[in-house]
């Protein structure tokens, strides 16, 4: 079974409305060119770094005007969306980081919120507090969808093998990991962190990023790529524009990796040092 995704890179701006504008001519322009599953990055329905211009501005996912125009286009385009993030509010208050998955009847049929916080002070200067912000996911999750498995992940979760290979455990053979990382992290780790990923539990690995320096003063890296399980990179874009990536993928080169190389199935518990 050939499964053609589309990628969706943007620089998702400080305001919903603008957000949608910016996704919506993207995900047409994807859906045009065949895709049958398409991926936004992370935080892809406002981004803002102010904490208190961001947090008035967060709704429950199921409110979320981003997500709500997301469900609509999905239902009207007959396709699957997954909302690589949207940054959104919880039951209790506190905000999450939360993947998507809709069916193309518009439902949303998983939720994920990122697990791994990414709490650190870079070399450049440049410090993120993301605990500071939101709430982190405490479970994995994979979605069920007519192509198999979806595992779902988020940006710094990359760097956190063990993930992956519970995903690839529960049977994903695709992962999903929406993205907006930083530029000197970026240049240096992106497509070596994704690659290995893939080969270690060989899985197709879709990476949607935000690209460019956004109205909030941020900065990302772009570079949406899609990964074979063997690390072969099946296509990338290499700027930090907005724009779609479409890519095929032979969803039975999967099983094929996994033969070759059964890392899954000959890893053995261990005492630790």
């Amino acid at each position: 079974m050939t499964l053609r995704v589309g990628l969706i890179q943007t620089r998702t701006p400080a305001s919903h409305a603008a957000s949608l504008a910016q996704l919506e001519p993207l995900i047409r322009d994807a859906a045009g060119q065949g895709a049958q599953l398409i991926l936004t990055p992370e935080g892809c329905n406002i981004l803002q770094k102010d904490r208190a211009q961001l947090l008035p501005q967060l709704t429950a996912l199921e409110d979320d005007p981003v997500v709500r125009g997301l469900q609509d286009l999905a239902r009207e385009l007959d396709l699957w969306i997954d909302v690589g993030s949207a940054l959104v509010r919880r039951a209790d208050g506190k905000a999450a980081n939360r993947q998507a998955v809709i069916d193309p009847s518009g439902d949303i049929v998983a939720t994920y919120d990122k697990l791994h916080m990414f709490d650190v002070d870079l070399p450049t200067g440049e410090t993120a507090r993301e605990s500071a912000v939101y709430e982190p996911g405490d479970r994995a999750v994979s979605a069920d969808t007519p192509f198999g498995k979806l595992g779902m992940t988020i940006c710094y979760d990359m760097r956190f093998p063990a993930l992956y290979r519970a995903l690839a455990l529960d049977g994903a053979k695709v992962m999903m990991v929406p993205a907006a990382f930083t530029r000197p992290t970026g240049e240096a780790h992106w497509e070596i962190l994704l690659r290995a990923r893939a080969i270690e539990t060989g899985s197709f690995v879709l990476a949607a990023a935000q690209g460019g320096f956004h109205e909030d003063g941020r900065g990302t890296w772009g570079r949406s790529i899609a990964i074979g399980p063997w690390g072969e990179v099946i296509g990338k874009l290499d700027h930090d524009e907005p724009g779609v990536l479409i890519a095929d993928l032979d969803l039975a080169a999967a099983d094929k990796a996994r033969a070759a190389i059964p890392a899954l199935k000959n890893a053995r518990a261990f005492v630790g040092p």
